[in-house]
Formats: structure tokens, sequence, C-alpha cells
């Protein structure tokens, strides 16, 4: 069974050919599939792409060793070469060639000194004079006793001409294409992917497989588990493998060759995530694995000894190599952007939570894994997805993310409620300090809902966004606007404060007293205490696409401070007493009849 190909260059343009292969010495051509390598040259696969994640393969699958099959013309050294849990390379089997023409060439390895870290990859090298062509690169493992097809479900929300281009990508890519059986795309927008213009043309390229779902907005959960009910609702025929990926993406559609293989070689059925690069920056990786920190309910903090925000093209000043991921590292959960569920997963756990969005995917993995299902993130098998940290922290995710990974705590954390009490309260209060009332207004509500009991998923979040819009409507700074356009302010009179150290003394924005009438402040440096030194502060929106203008509001700031004292007195007093009933409706909100009751409300068209 082919366990991932051996590709030389990206899906797009703007993917550097350096994550694919790279020329340590003299010239070669990188094309998709082939690789030329011309006289006294070098060329590695010791990069992101190129590599073969043996440890996890090890400490994952029944997989005992892999080959590496390849089609080879000219003169030259093919090395596979292997590196350990500290990342010493060596040399697991090597194969001069001469002579060929569009012959077989292959090397083997076993997969037996790798448990705590290491990968293989290939090197091609020539001499003077030799000329070397490597193509059709196919790494291969011993085919497993059971391999499903795959119901790929894409969620989708005015993201048209995204959606589409995904659809293409994986309707180009015949290899990855036959391992799908279905794609359900579940459209919750009023820009329809139908609409699009090239909608007619991937549908037909799909080959029967497409089914195409509108549906009011349920958020990603509705959206990924719809696909789920649709996947799972049938019993007549050959269950299949769940997959779930983003609207948003740039796709590598070998992801779906290595993400089904390793998935069917396991041991033990697990869910399988691929690994975030960042879209605007595509040699940046998000994080090698992730898990969320329970007892301060902070989602995506990197696993212990996971690479996270590094440039995969530059190197690592501790050991003067380049970035990589040599250490295997476990994942608390993975993100829905490619993430692979088993059907015995679903059988065993159930469905996701309705609630609507963020923190979905971290939930479903920690049930999982309560059931024996571990999350594992796979190196190597990567899409692109828009950066995190061009997203601004005053929006109305901040809502769910307060309140989902609260509840997510109570279900399955320890539940320290004074400590969880102690971060809300910090949080408020430098939401307060820094002049933004309506993140403040959205944490309070988000504690509110929490201890309102799990009652308020009943309707999937539909309510909830709607409240948390309105509700944040009412203060100015929630809106992003053009810095040539604020309003009573000229472009030309804002100038960057300089912060000092009386700055980070709180009494002055409590008093009302500042340093400054106005002034802008980058948001790398938007910390409370020098934007509460302003009167006015004109500070870069994360996305940077405008800014936000927050203006210190002394009747904003009292009636919060005292609103959200009091809720968090509540929630000190009740939070433990709300935890039982998540965990006693936890099976309920789970379950097949809670969802065919919320799609019954929500009726989706299927074309």
């Amino acid at each position: 069974m082919i366990a991932q190909r051996g590709l030389f260059a990206g899906p797009d343009p703007a993917v550097s050919r350096e994550l694919y292969a790279q020329i340590s010495s003299g010239e070669a051509r990188r094309d998709r599939t082939a690789l030329a390598v011309e006289p006294a040259s070098k060329v590695t696969g010791n990069t992101y792409f190129g590599r073969f994640p043996a440890s996890y393969w090890q400490r994952w699958t029944a997989a005992t060793a892999v080959r590496v099959e390849m089609t080879v013309s000219g003169d030259g050294l093919i090395s596979l070469l292997a590196s350990d849990f500290e990342g010493e390379p060596r040399v697991a089997a090597a194969q001069p060639v001469s002579g060929l023409r569009a012959a077989v060439v292959s090397l083997a390895a076993p997969l037996d000194r790798f448990f705590d870290g290491g990968a293989l990859w290939l090197d091609c090298e020539t001499g003077p004079g030799q000329q070397l062509v490597v193509e059709d690169v196919r790494w291969t493992v011993a085919a497993p006793q059971r391999r499903r097809p795959v119901d790929l479900t894409i969620c989708t929300m005015n993201r048209p001409a995204d959606c589409v281009a995904t659809l293409a990508s994986l309707a180009g890519d015949e290899a990855a294409l036959t391992l799908v059986r279905a794609v359900h795309v579940v459209d919750q927008g009023t820009e329809t992917v139908r609409a699009h213009e090239g909608f007619p043309a991937v549908a037909k390229a799909l080959r029967g497989r497409l089914r195409y779902l509108t549906q009011p907005n349920l958020g990603g959960a509705g959206g990924f588990t719809r696909g789920m009910y649709e996947s799972t609702g049938d019993r007549s025929g050959e269950p299949a493998d769940l997959m779930f990926m983003d609207d948003d993406i740039l796709l590598e559609p070998d992801l779906l060759v290595r993400m089904t293989a390793f998935s069917a070689s396991a041991a033990e059925p697990l869910i399988l995530g691929g690994q975030m690069l960042n879209l605007l920056h595509p040699t940046s990786l998000h994080a090698a694995a992730e898990h969320t920190d329970l007892d301060r309910i902070r989602p995506g903090r990197p696993a212990r000894h996971s690479l996270h925000a590094v440039d995969l093209l530059a190197t690592d000043p501790a050991t003067g190599r380049p970035y990589r991921q040599e250490l295997r590292v476990d994942a608390g959960y993975t993100g829905w952007w490619a993430c692979l569920i088993p059907h015995e997963v679903v059988t065993e756990t159930g469905y996701p939570l309705a609630v609507f969005f963020q923190g979905d995917d971290a939930e479903y993995s920690y049930r999982a894994r309560a059931h024996g299902f571990p999350t594992v993130t796979l190196p190597g098998a990567g899409v692109w997805h828009t950066d995190f940290r061009w997203k601004d922290h005053d929006e109305v995710n901040r809502y769910f993310i307060v309140r989902n990974y609260t509840i997510i705590a109570a279900l399955h954390g320890r539940f320290p409620v004074l400590r969880i009490t102690g971060i809300l309260l910090a949080e408020l209060v430098a939401d307060l300090l820094g002049m933004q009332y309506g993140a403040a207004a959205t944490l309070i509500q988000a504690v509110e809902d929490f201890l309102a009991g799990p009652e308020i998923l009943q309707d999937g979040g539909v309510s909830a966004l709607r409240r948390i819009t309105e509700l944040r409507a009412g203060y100015p700074e929630t809106v992003t606007l053009p810095a040539t356009a604020v309003p009573g302010i000229r472009s030309n009179d804002i100038v960057i404060s300089e912060p000092s150290f009386a700055d980070r003394l709180a009494l002055g924005p409590l008093l009302g007293m500042h340093r400054l009438a106005a002034g802008a402040v980058p948001v790398g440096e938007a910390s409370w205490w020098r934007v509460g030194a302003l009167r006015t502060a004109v500070v870069t929106d994360a996305s940077q696409r405008g800014v936000r203008v927050r203006t210190y509001h002394r009747a904003h700031l009292l009636r919060l401070a005292r609103r959200g004292a009091r809720v968090l007195a509540r929630f000190a007093g009740s939070a433990s007493e709300v935890r039982d009933r998540y965990r006693a409706a936890l099976p309920q909100l789970s379950s097949r009849a809670e969802w065919t009751r919320l799609f019954d409300e929500n009726p989706s068209v299927e074309d």
C-alpha cells in the first residue's frame, strides 16, 4: 500500500519547492513528481514533505518496514537516510545506479529504531559527468487487512471561491480522489458555492462523489456533524471512515494518501489530524501537535517538545540544523482543518457537541480519549490555513472560545473553580483597562451562558450568535475602520504614541487620568497598560486591514466591572454544580437523536 508519495514541488506556485526537496549542491530541476539532478549535484528529501515520519509509524501502526520504490534513469547514488530522536543522520540503505533507463529501483528499511523520534528520507547524488532522473516515488508498507473508503465533509460559509478551489485540487489528483467515496459539501452561507462559476466543472470532475447540501448556519459543529450524520445514517452498506476539512485551505492532495494509509495501518483506531501550515507564510508551521490546558481553559497550547510558529526553511539556533520535528510528540486534540475519524470512534464516542464553533474539535478528541481512542497529529500531512495570529482577539468568536472551553474543562478536566475564576477575572480587568468594553461584555456574557447550563446548547448556538452580535454592536471599538476614515480624527493626526514606565500604573485609566489625549498603537504593543495611558487609542486590527478606535468611557467601565464581579462571584459559588449538569447531559447532547432534532428544526436541501 502506498503510504505517501515522494513529491518535489507543491500544489501551487506560491508554495516553495524547498518544503519538498532541497538542492544541497549543484543544480537540479524539481517538478511535481520528477527530479532531474545535473552532474556533480546533490538533492535531499530531508524536508517537511519529503520525510517519512518513521517514529509515528513505529509507535502507532502495525507496519514493521517501509519500502521506497521509484523509476530511475541515468547514473548516480540514491540513499535512504534516517535520523534519530536527536536528529543525528545515518544511512539506512544506498544503491548506486548506472546506465538505467526507466528502471524500478527500491530501497527498504525496518521501522524498529524510531520509538522516541526520527524519520526517513531520500538523497539523490551525481558525480561529474553523471545525470540522474528520479520519478514516481512511492513509500509503501504492507497492505493492512482492512482499508475503508473515506467520506469527506467540507463545511463552508460564504467562501465559494475557496471551497471550489479545494474541491478542484482534490478532483485533479487521481491518487487522492480514488480514496474518497463521497464528498459532502455542507453550505451554510448566503454566497453559495453552487452559484460560483467554477462549480459545475468541479462537480463533474468529482465523478458522482459530490453531495451538496445547504442548511441554516449551525456553525462549524453543525456543518461537520451534518456530514458525519449523513455518512453514518445508512447502515445497509459498508461503513466509511470520516474526514473533515475546512473550505479555506490550500490543499496538498497527498494528505489524503498519507492520512488514510496511516489510519488503515493503525494498530488500534485513533483520531488522526493533519498539521497546519500558515497560508500567508507558507513555510511556517503552526504547531506539530497541540493540547488544551483544561485547568486554565486555554486552547491551542503546543505539546511538550512540539515545534510551533517556526519557519521550516530556517535554522534552529540551538542545534544549527533546520527545524525538523525529530522527537515524536503526542497530541491532546487536533484541528478540523484536516482530520480523519474512524467509524469505530463515532460508534463508541457519539457525535460532536452543538457548540456552534470553537472547541468542538478539542471536546471530541478528549471525549474519544476517554473511550480509548487517542489523537495523533501526523508530520508531513499538512494543509495551509489562514494564520491565526492575523485574527483579532476581540471578535465574536471570543464568546465561543470562553464559553465552550469552560464547558470542555467542566466535562473533561479537573475543573479548579477558583483558579478558573481568577483567570477570567484577570482577562476582564485587562479588557476594561485596555478600553475593550465590547470584549469585556463578550466575556461576561460567555460566563453567564455557561452558568445557564446545558440548555444553552438547545438550538445549536444560533440564538447565542445573534445575541452576542447584537451585544457587541453597542461598542464602537469592536468595529474595524480604515485608518484614513476614523470618525472625529483626521488621518494626519494619528501618530504613534511612545510608551513610558508610568503607563504601567493602572490608577490613571481607572480614574480617567490619562497621560495623552490620543495616539496610535501597533497591534503587537497593544497591552492594556500601553493603551490605557491614552484617552483615545487607535489600535491596529490584527488582520492589518484597518484600525480599532478605543475611547475611555467611565460609565462603561464601572457598569461592566460591577456586572462582571457579580457574574464571577456566581461562577465561584455555583460552577461545580453546573459542571455536574453538563456531565449528566453529555450522553444526550452527543447523541444522534439530539442532532436529528436540530436538523429537523434546521432542514437541509440536497442537490
